[in-house]
């Protein structure tokens, strides 16, 4: 199991978001979410520019057992995909926090991050 950073905000759909500046994110699934899915075959990424709201769908991840969306953590602007990830989706298994990061978002409200949880409760929310 490879470790999170500290400073992740989670969502209840196993994604994380990690701040890296003042409005812009870097959006990924987490260790739960690849280890549920298993081995990732292929990621349909969303459009650069693409404003997506929280809790809409924002792409899909398919697997060798199934597909599942990715969920927007709070709403935002698509400003970058990781290319990495078309070629080589495995990073998604290998490297959830790192390498295998989906998107980056321009926050459109910072407000919403209080709507997500900390490493705490999505520990215990996935205990469950």
């Amino acid at each position: 199991m490879s470790a999170a950073p500290a400073d992740l905000y989670y969502s209840a759909a196993h994604v994380w978001l990690q701040l890296e500046d003042n409005n812009v994110g870097r959006v990924g699934v987490t260790e739960f979410a690849q280890e549920a899915l298993g081995d990732v075959v292929f990621l349909q990424l969303p459009e650069l520019g693409q404003v997506v709201g929280a809790g809409a769908e924002a792409g899909v991840v398919e697997s060798v057992k199934s597909a599942s969306d990715i969920f927007m953590p709070v709403t935002g602007e698509i400003v970058e995909v990781n290319e990495a990830l078309r070629t080589t989706p495995e990073l998604i298994n290998s490297s959830p926090y790192d390498k295998g990061w989906i998107f980056r978002i321009r926050i459109g409200n910072k407000g919403e991050l209080s709507e997500l949880m900390d490493a705490g409760k999505y520990l215990a929310l996935c205990s469950h």
